[in-house]
């Protein structure tokens, strides 16, 4: 397969660069940690690396070097479509290269020979409990996956090389992220279609093909396709993507890994905010703009009511950036240029929102980051085009992250990065080294 063998050929050109940084500069110090940072949750600790995606607090993400509209606008489209397909995205995220058509074409039909999934993994999660939450259906069903590793049956092998061993890597990466579209539809179909499952439409692309298995619009093929990539990666220190790494880091295959990130991506900290975001802005429209237009000055009131009450503004704010989210502002982009969407009432009051929250709560004082993040927006598209079941938000927030999860544990096996293990210290041990001003490092 030509994606594999030009993957190959970079990791190759790749090596040298890890191998003299470790054996030439492995003492350069790029960091220091603080008190805070070692009890915060290592927050702005410089001790990942990641090619994939960059996140840069004024800047937003990038891609392999591209912001989002760069992105976009360079990656092929889908037929008769302005949004490339998760497919060349797929290529774009393990390469670095944007594809030419012939290369895009050549990754389509090789996701539909990887996105068969074996009957037994949905007789597995028919056995389940019905009122289960998808994200907990969707990692069982991962796991289930896990019986067809082709880096567990290599390692299992006693011919284990980890010079190759990113190649099976690779296998399972791209059978996960070929099929994981096709579990959370035949969840969602499951769940809240009353087992009504749809075959997959072999012409179709992967966010395509998607739309098409819980029966959506033709308009929402662009939306799974936009969702699906401005989900896929956000550096490194994220929890779901580092929980990948992390479990990765001992030789687990990518199945277990991905299964392990997404019991993180379900956290309300993480992934399930979206969900939790819309049920707010739900709440809030019931509340202050039921029968009414949302204002400007009926919407300031109403955030500073929420504020003065002891409330917080969900999906403002953000760990790293400083700025609108990037993502935020691609989601409202395809918002004010779909018909309909973009006089919906809910569209309409989070629009409000994002013009006034702003100034509201820097005003106010106690926000790092006035400006909204990605879950300020994603929930309203959801609930616009009828998928109304908020638990499932997050399972879809998974099917986009496993591609940028499954091209960084691709790379950390094809560059040989160690079990990660880092060192703890005592409580005593902080206190000790508070009082005298730090610790001595002879």
């Amino acid at each position: 397969m030509a994606l594999k063998e030009t993957l190959k050929s970079k990791i190759e050109e790749f090596r040298p660069r890890t191998n003299k940084l470790i054996k030439d500069f492995g003492k350069v110090k790029i960091d220091e940690v603080t008190i805070d940072q070692c009890i915060g949750g290592a927050r702005d600790i410089r001790c990942l690396v990641t090619d994939i995606s960059y996140l840069d607090p004024q800047e937003g993400i990038r891609f392999r070097g591209k912001t989002i509209p760069e992105t976009f606008a360079a990656l092929p489209k889908a037929p008769g479509s302005t949004y490339p397909t998760v497919e060349s995205f797929w290529y774009f995220l393990l390469t670095g290269d944007v594809p030419s058509e012939a290369q895009v074409a050549e990754v389509m039909t090789e996701f539909k020979s990887r996105q068969i999934v074996a009957p037994y993994v949905f007789e597995a999660l028919r056995a389940l409990p019905k009122d289960m939450h998808p994200m907990t259906m969707l990692s069982i069903g991962i796991l289930a996956l896990q019986r067809q590793s082709k880096f567990q049956a290599y390692y299992s092998s006693g011919k284990f090389n980890k010079t190759n061993a990113w190649e099976y890597v690779y296998e399972d990466a791209s059978d996960l992220v070929a099929r994981i579209p096709v579990l959370a539809a035949f969840i969602y179909n499951l769940k809240y279609r009353k087992d009504k499952q749809v075959e997959i439409n072999p012409k179709l692309d992967l966010g395509a093909n998607f739309a098409h298995m819980i029966g959506q619009s033709e308009q929402y093929k662009d939306v799974a396709r936009m969702y699906f990539i401005l989900h896929s990666d956000h550096e490194s220190g994220n929890v779901s993507a580092h929980t990948t790494h992390l479990v990765h880091s001992a030789l687990s295959d990518p199945y277990y890994a991905y299964s392990a990130g997404l019991n993180g991506l379900a956290g309300p900290l993480h992934g399930l905010a979206n969900q939790e975001v819309l049920e707010w802005t739900k709440k809030f429209q019931e509340k202050y703009c039921k029968n009414v237009e949302p204002t400007k000055e009926l919407i300031t009131k109403a955030l500073w009511d929420t504020l003065n009450a002891g409330q917080v503004i969900p999906g403002y704010g953000h760990a790293v950036l400083r700025k609108t989210d990037p993502r935020y502002m691609s989601q409202r982009e395809f918002c004010l240029r779909t018909p309909g969407l973009k006089d919906d009432p809910l569209f309409k009051l989070v629009s409000m929102i994002y013009e006034v929250a702003p100034g509201v709560l820097t005003e106010h004082g106690k926000t790092k980051n006035p400006w909204p993040n990605v879950d300020a927006q994603s929930g309203v598209i959801q609930w616009y085009y009828g998928i109304h079941e908020q638990d499932f938000y997050t399972a879809l927030f998974g099917v986009g992250r496993a591609l940028g999860c499954m091209a960084n544990i691709t790379w950390d096996r094809a560059l040989g990065y160690a079990l990660e293990r880092p060192k703890s210290v005592t409580t005593a041990m902080l206190e000790k080294w508070a009082a005298e001003g730090g610790r001595s490092q002879a």
